[in-house]
């Protein structure tokens, strides 16, 4: 069973269709126990980092996430809590990705919005996708080429566009949101 991470973020409801259309029947997590069964989650994301920590570790969840024991896929905000730290509100992140994400410089200006080619090496969450696929963005912070990065993009320069850390994934895109390669990309990650 693929949980979803509930915690007032607003793509909840978009993500939860995208995942019903690849056939999963997403339960929503909004306490600790509610990830008691499940094998994947994914952890979706749009709003301001220190207010999401404050949600999740408001009912329990911020603390129990780093103790899944299985795959669990970040979208957006959901991709940059797992740095160590994010400069949108100067908070810590859980620390499961290494570096700090922080915002866009003004040029070419401060948010990213709209289709870009991610670059990645067509396996794990890629699977059976072109190498250059485009994917669809809004943001305006972002995780510099890291360790763990396994696809970039560039806006001004490059950056993270997914990270994989063991079994914790992120994809600073939307999947929900970029048509059929964001769909195949959600099969993937049900498959992983």
């Amino acid at each position: 069973m693929v949980g979803l991470l509930d915690y007032g973020a607003g793509n909840l409801f978009s993500v939860e269709q995208a995942l019903r259309t690849v056939g999963a029947a997403p339960k929503r997590v909004a306490t600790p126990s509610d990830l008691a069964g499940l094998d994947r989650l994914v952890f979706p994301g749009v709003g301001h980092a220190a207010a999401a920590r404050e949600q999740l570790e408001a009912t329990g969840l911020w603390k129990a996430l780093p103790a899944l024991d299985i795959p669990v896929l970040g979208i957006c905000l959901g991709m940059q809590l797992q740095a160590e730290r994010c400069a949108e509100g100067d908070v810590y992140g859980l620390g499961l990705q290494a570096g700090t994400v922080d915002a866009f410089a003004q040029t070419p200006r401060a948010l990213h919005i709209g289709w870009n080619s991610v670059e990645h090496n067509g396996t794990g969450l890629f699977a059976g996708l072109a190498p250059d696929t485009d994917f669809y963005f809004v943001h305006g912070y972002r995780l510099p080429v890291a360790p763990g990065t396994v696809s970039t993009t560039a806006y001004g320069k490059p950056f993270s566009a997914a990270i994989q850390n063991g079994l914790w994934y992120g994809v600073q895109f939307h999947p929900e949101k970029s048509g059929a390669a964001g769909l195949q990309l959600l099969q993937n990650f049900l498959s992983c």
